[in-house]
């Protein structure tokens, strides 16, 4: 009977512990994450913090801090003051899509396109997503690449999938 009373308590407290997490939004999990406070300064610098907090599904290709320190350090700091909200605040939507795609999804389209797939970010420019070398690639308009170094962080509101690069908007 002891054993049967840690088994359901275990398996209650576990469902209880998965549902506390899944109420995290993306600006929860990526705060709650040392390798993201470049990128939640810099939400917050953009006051992007109620947007991403909000309801609905988004996607996050999430720069780590390693990707931010690839920016010039005098670049990044003139981003983050206030007189230069907007143009951080374009390229902070250059990293979101507006739908939730997880990892399977990105796969299954790759698959479907040859792989290489279009999506429409949040400030209305196009990332292209590609396979290359058994790796998954983000190429901004640019012509820059960013590595999809992790996948399907899981969020309330959506998904988060890490890059090692920032990418750029035009």
């Amino acid at each position: 009977m002891k054993k049967l009373v840690f088994i359901l308590s275990t398996v209650v407290a576990l469902t209880l512990s998965q549902f506390a997490t899944a109420q995290n939004t993306i600006v929860d999990v990526a705060a709650g994450n040392d390798d993201f406070s470049t990128l939640v300064a810099a939400v917050k610098a953009a006051d992007l913090v109620g947007a991403l907090s909000s309801d609905g599904d988004f996607t996050v290709f999430a720069p780590t801090n390693a990707a931010f320190a690839k920016i010039d350090q005098k670049t990044l700091g003139n981003l983050l003051k206030p007189e230069n909200k907007e143009a951080l605040t374009n390229i902070l939507t250059y990293h979101v899509i507006p739908s939730k795609l997880m990892a399977s999804d990105v796969v299954a389209a790759l698959k479907k396109n040859n792989g290489k797939v279009t999506v429409k970010a949040l400030n209305g420019q196009e990332l292209t997503v590609m396979s290359k070398d058994g790796k998954i690639w983000l190429k901004d308009q640019n012509g820059n690449y960013s590595e999809i170094v992790a996948t399907d962080v899981k969020a309330s509101n959506g998904v988060i999938h890490v890059i090692d690069t920032v990418v750029m908007p035009n």
